[in-house]
């Protein structure tokens, strides 16, 4: 599949996969933030706002309804309720099938959950930084998908780890990046990564944390790192 739409532009890849592989494909992708310039983004969630955003993606995605679509931040300017209003509507419409979070406290997400069904949640989570942990939490309790951004430290727990992660590399044959992503999925089973690739090779690399197999020695080990 890689290699089939290697020759295309990055800004026609994604749409044209869903073209050709669209029943197996999921795609996900947010609305509620607009860049004003370089670095520069803001909240943008009035329900208007997140309309236009979905049928823009809906456009470049050469589809009718998007797999995921996530609310990337909530606007402090615009009710929690009417954000997701919006998001219900456009449910509603077809247009999206499942409603996501981004960056949200668990207040957040209990109070999200009194207005729609949330399928998945992306908040910061890794080896290091468990500071979503109540969240995590309570998506495992209400069968909620975690899927963890920066699951890798921004590339440091792959560049560089600590002892306890580079002598469990060692023993696996596998690098640090490896070892922290199989940690996520022995950590819970709602977590799903989702590392950054910039290559076929280094995502086969991704795909192969899957296989690996931490013992309970391993996985107490790197459950203390965060201590």
């Amino acid at each position: 599949m890689l290699r089939s739409l290697a020759h295309l532009e990055p800004r026609d890849t994604v749409g044209a996969w869903w073209t050709t592989y669209g029943e197996r494909l999921v795609v996900a992708t947010k609305g509620g933030v607009v860049r004003t310039g370089p670095d520069r983004w803001h909240a943008a969630g009035r329900p208007e706002q997140l309309r236009a955003m979905c049928e823009a993606s809906l456009r470049r995605l050469r589809s009718e309804s998007i797999g995921l679509y996530q609310l990337h931040r909530f606007d402090p300017a615009v009710p929690e309720a009417e954000q997701l209003g919006a998001l219900a509507q456009l449910r509603a419409e077809g247009k999206i099938r499942h409603i996501g979070l981004d960056t949200v406290s668990a207040g957040q997400l209990r109070r999200a959950l009194e207005v729609v069904p949330v399928a998945a949640v992306q908040n910061p989570y890794n080896l290091l930084d468990r500071s979503s942990a109540e969240v995590l939490a309570l998506c495992a309790a209400r069968g909620i998908a975690f899927l963890p951004y920066y699951p890798l430290g921004s590339g440091a727990l792959a560049r560089e780890s600590a002892a306890a992660v580079a002598a469990v590399a060692a023993g696996h044959r596998a690098g640090p990046g490896q070892i922290a992503l199989a940690w996520l999925l022995h950590h819970s089973p709602v977590l799903c990564p989702t590392p950054g690739t910039g290559s076929p090779a280094h995502l086969a690399e991704n795909l192969d944390a899957a296989t690996i197999r931490l013992t309970p020695q391993e996985l107490s080990g790197l459950d203390a790192l965060a201590g």
